[in-house]
């Protein structure tokens, strides 16, 4: 190890290089502050890639009361709405506070900000920037602002694979680097790695977001909390490219209409229809796929020839597709898209490990439910990256002594996105999350590379086992109806594979490739 990483050795170190870890890099400043990224800022993360906006009460018809009602109604019943109203209380404030990065947010000619309208959403409160560009517009301002400040020092091309844990207490991490493995001391350690789509072979995410955040966190003995609940956005672009690139549910918002290969409508008797709650309407286009259609959205009427100026992203992938918007119908299906679940923290964004904090994708406050609200997410992130900031700052530094880093693989989820494309989709039930929990055990056992991404696989298919009802983004077809007391769910990964070898050796699960 050299001098300059002996240098680093109680700083706060930060696992993640999206909205979540930069805001909380920012504002930690001028503390000194490790950012660890396994590519170069912003190349990999889920952030990069949004195109939906920020959701706050900012209209004129508009206030936190009424995001907070449309958020619990999204949410199924399994929000915390102490947690929800706090965060959405700061949300217009923390939005106001990016606009000193330089964030291009649209803006009427007046000078007030564009507010957009998305699925389940009472009020037009979304806020953009170049159209449905916003989260490469945010990083590309946030990322400048990371580099321009000195105290925080950004290590990229750096993985973390352990969290280095005594007493249920951090003491650094191990990662690997192209000069191999290396130990960063710290009893402070903030996760922010983004979601776990790269678990599927259907996903808007980018394939390196593959839960290593919720592997980490649940190796050093951390509580996860409603991992079950796994939100499949219902109109990603139908074609061969994978990951698969979304087509943001804005452009409903902007009048675009679902209709099968007939032309006809078929989501008659669904309130809201197109606008109904992700989970609904993903279920709806899913049962219709089922049933043998195909499923497009027809945007050219609305937002018709206004198609490429509102949403040039989306636009750019039609074309890639040889889909002209304007004058086609653009064919979609859903798609995993946003993990509600995360590791079990606190309104300070602490976990149940003393000196590890989590924010973003990555942790579970209680804001999505049983599903998230969209552009909620974002919002999620700015807020609290200021809380957990806080938290962090707030928390005694103390150097930590060098220790021998251990080598583990690279995680390769591969082996792994069969099992839970198959079983842990849209529409689940009993017998497939038991064979899917058995066929990922001796994987989540193993030293190899598939080890974590089968950890966190098997602890999602306990999960959604033991929740035996259908509830937001959870649908179970052997328990289709809802339990009358909502509860929200807790699991370690020793308790999840000593749950799996419960179930025995009875026959795995049947993957069909």
């Amino acid at each position: 190890m050299s001098a300059d990483m002996r240098s680093f050795f109680g700083r706060p170190i930060i696992i993640g290089g999206g909205v979540a870890g930069l805001m909380t890099a920012l504002h930690l400043a001028p503390e000194p502050v490790l950012l660890l990224s396994r590519t170069l800022l912003g190349a990999d993360a889920s952030s990069t890639w949004a195109q939906g906006g920020l959701a706050a009460g900012l209209g004129d018809d508009d206030n936190p009361a009424l995001h907070l009602a449309d958020t619990l109604a999204a949410g199924d019943g399994l929000c915390d709405k102490d947690v929800a109203s706090r965060i959405l209380q700061a949300a217009p404030k923390a939005i106001a506070g990016l606009s000193r990065f330089g964030i291009p947010f649209d803006r009427t000619p007046q000078g007030s900000l564009c507010l957009g309208l998305e699925a389940a959403h009472s009020r037009r409160r979304i806020v953009h920037a170049q159209g449905d560009g916003t989260g490469r517009e945010i990083m590309r301002a946030l990322i400048a602002a990371v580099r321009s400040t000195p105290s925080i020092v950004v290590v990229e091309g750096v993985e973390a694979r352990r969290l280095a844990v005594r007493q249920n207490a951090i003491r650094g991490v191990w990662a690997s680097c192209s000069i191999g493995p290396v130990f960063f001391g710290s009893q402070r350690v903030v996760l922010a790695t983004g979601g776990i789509g790269g678990l599927f072979f259907d996903t808007t995410n980018p394939s390196g977001s593959c839960g290593q955040g919720l592997a980490l966190a649940a190796r050093a003995g951390a509580f996860l909390a409603d991992l079950e609940f796994i939100q499949f956005h219902p109109t990603a672009l139908d074609g061969p490219e994978r990951p698969m690139a979304l087509v943001s549910e804005a452009v409903r918002g902007e009048g675009a209409a679902l209709i099968d290969e007939t032309g006809q409508a078929f989501l008659q008797g669904i309130p809201r229809a197109e606008l109904a709650p992700r989970d609904v309407l993903a279920r709806a286009v899913w049962n219709h796929l089922a049933s043998g259609h195909r499923v497009f959205l027809d945007a050219r009427q609305r937002p018709g020839r206004e198609f490429a100026r509102h949403f040039p992203t989306i636009a750019s992938a039609c074309r890639g597709a040889g889909i002209d918007p304007a004058r086609d119908l653009i064919p979609i299906r859903p798609a995993q898209h946003y993990h509600m679940g995360g590791v079990d923290v606190d309104g300070a964004g602490r976990t149940s490990v003393k000196g590890l904090w989590a924010c973003g994708e990555v942790a579970s406050t209680g804001l999505h439910g049983a599903n998230r609200l969209a552009s909620n997410s974002l919002t999620e992130a700015v807020v609290c990256a200021r809380w957990v900031a806080e938290s962090v700052a707030g928390t005694p530094a103390r150097r930590t002594r060098p220790a021998f880093a251990g080598e583990y693989p690279s995680p390769d989820p591969a082996p792994v996105r069969p099992f839970l494309s198959r079983a842990l989709g849209i529409v689940r039930d009993g017998e497939a999350l038991k064979a899917v929990a058995r066929s990922l055990l001796p994987l989540a056992e193993s030293e190899d590379a598939a080890s974590d991404p089968a950890a966190v696989g098997l602890m999602i298919a306990i999960a959604a086992l033991q929740r035996q009802e259908s509830r937001g983004a959870h649908y179970r077809e052997d328990f289709p109806h809802r339990a009358a007391i909502a509860r929200r769910s807790e699991i370690t990964l020793e308790a999840a594979l000593a749950a799996a070898r419960e179930l025995g050796h009875s026959p795995t699960l049947e993957v069909v490739m």
